[in-house]
């Protein structure tokens, strides 16, 4: 598989594209209405933008509607003080970006805040609008870099558990079956699939032996009639299709596919086995979870040789 390397970038690019740039989220929460309201049409164009009059409906919003890059919150609110809800917030979600609105001398309160790390900034009212939009785009870019190492971090300890559980697999397996099995629900975990398939090959034709993840009970075994599985057999490369960009195939759309990635698993020369993981939403593969797929199928090949081997 080293000659696929060069494609992986196209592909992933391919992948990526499917991505449609959204607005990012800022949530704004004062109990007067008029400062909300200011609030909301000045960040509108860049944002979408989620306001409450409080903290506690800033909370239920939050949970209805998830992560925010940003949230500006006033600090003096009945019920519940800015500072107070902002602490609120930071278990669930750590990246977000926390700014206090403040027309008075709160210092205490905003040193804390600020030195637990629970806030960002803190702007004074009447605030300039063209320095809180300043703000609010470091803000963003603060959120978008601690995004990108936390996600780093993620795909490093996936990347981990994935080979991990191929060696264990590997190592503890009684029969092909179960190794099949479990290396199919590993791949279909770690890259969020709503169907995984590893069908062992024979020659050039696929074998009955197989291993299915369907979390959903939709995906069904279609793969000795795919042109695609048989590109990859024959190729011995890493074939893709995306919904969005290719011509529809009749099978794909029963059963409603948008991307489906087949890599052929291949030991000296050979190709052993093939995994076919299945998407039915755009699907974005960064060309760093590409080579992890790549590595991964070096380390299936060779617990599949070993296994074969003791047959």
């Amino acid at each position: 598989m080293d000659n696929e390397i060069p494609e992986l970038e196209n592909i992933s690019r391919q992948l990526m594209s499917l991505e449609r740039p959204n607005k990012p989220k800022m949530l704004v929460v004062d109990d007067e209405p008029d400062n909300l309201d200011l609030l909301y049409r000045t960040f509108r164009r860049d944002f979408h933008v989620l306001r409450a009059e409080s903290g506690v409906h800033a909370l239920e919003l939050l949970a209805a509607e998830g992560e925010v890059a940003v949230i500006i919150s006033d600090q003096r609110m009945p019920e519940m003080k800015g500072t107070e809800f902002l602490s609120k917030t930071v278990p669930q979600f750590p990246d977000t970006v926390r700014i206090i609105l403040t027309g008075f001398t709160d210092v205490e309160d905003l040193v804390e805040a600020i030195n637990s790390g629970q806030v960002y900034k803190y702007i004074t009212k009447p605030w300039d609008p063209y320095e809180l939009k300043n703000l609010v785009q470091r803000a963003t870019d603060t959120y978008d870099l601690l995004k990108q190492r936390t996600e780093e971090l993620d795909r490093a300890q996936a990347q981990t558990q994935l080979l991990a559980t191929i060696v264990q697999v590997a190592q503890e397996s009684p029969n092909i079956e179960a190794t099949l099995e479990s290396i199919t629900t590993a791949f279909g975990n770690k890259f969020s699939a709503d169907g995984c398939i590893v069908q062992l090959v024979e020659g050039k034709n696929l074998a009955a032996t197989s291993g299915i993840y369907s979390p959903a009970g939709a995906i069904v075994n279609a793969l000795e009639s795919d042109a695609l599985v048989a590109e990859a057999i024959a190729t011995k490369k890493l074939q893709v299709w995306v919904s969005e960009t290719q011509a529809n195939i009749e099978q794909y759309q029963a059963i409603a596919l948008k991307v489906h990635l087949v890599v052929p698993i291949i030991y000296r020369g050979e190709v052993l086995a093939i995994v076919s993981l299945q998407w039915k939403r755009p699907c974005k593969l960064r060309e760093d979870e590409l080579k992890m797929i790549h590595l991964s199928a070096q380390q299936v090949a060779l617990a599949l040789s070993a296994q074969k081997a003791e047959l």
